[in-house]
């Protein structure tokens, strides 16, 4: 792993484990934390999950450009919140560490009526690590995934799997794809601390 590298940890859907994937990450990197955009749950942020789900205290948390009140997509939260998302302030937090980015939703979710979640990540010129479950449909969606980073020319550092196991699905989505398998982290029945640094076990970086 180089000394500093910066990763953007986007998904195929939404509620497909992102945040748990984001902290396996951080605490197994002891890499900094950053979401651009929080919309909704302001009161339990996914950068107050990741706070308390690692247990180093190396990783330092950076602050969201923009936080939203409503847990909707971004564009539609901004716009009951009166306010506009200026793409050009999102901007890297400096630092000297790994810095692990993840974004809100999948790819495609709008940030304004004419910027995707795709096209930030283009802008910050970062990897992608995809992450993946199974579910009907989840092939689909990977591939889908998949195929716009490859037209965006946005570099795949690998794809991780989270929950339960489809060997049909995975091998499949790996041989068709040929993308780099970073880990397949299993179900846990209570995702806290000690899951998470377990976790970390079945990534490989």
């Amino acid at each position: 792993m180089p000394e500093k590298e910066i990763l953007f940890v986007s998904g195929i859907g939404t509620g497909i484990g992102k945040t748990v994937v984001s902290a396996v990450l951080v605490e197994k990197l002891k890499a900094d934390y950053w979401k651009p955009v929080q919309s909704g749950d302001l009161d339990k942020s996914d950068s107050f999950a990741i706070k308390n789900l690692i247990s180093n205290k190396d990783s330092k948390i950076h602050p969201e450009t923009y936080k939203l009140s409503q847990p909707y997509s971004p564009h539609k939260s901004a716009a009951i919140d009166k306010l506009s998302i200026d793409p050009e302030k999102i901007i890297l937090p400096q630092t000297n560490n790994t810095l692990i980015i993840e974004g809100a939703g999948g790819l495609m979710v709008p940030l304004t009526d004419k910027f995707l979640m795709i096209d930030l990540i283009k802008k910050l010129n970062v990897k992608v690590v995809l992450v993946s479950q199974n579910y009907l449909g989840s092939i689909n969606h990977t591939l889908l995934s998949i195929e716009a980073l490859k037209q965006y020319e946005i570099p795949i550092k690998g794809i991780i799997f989270n929950g339960t196991k489809d060997i049909y699905s995975k091998e499949f989505i790996l041989q068709y794809t040929e993308i780099a398998l970073l880990g397949h982290i299993p179900q846990y029945k209570e995702v806290d601390k000690k899951a998470i640094i377990n976790a970390g076990n079945y990534i490989e970086m």
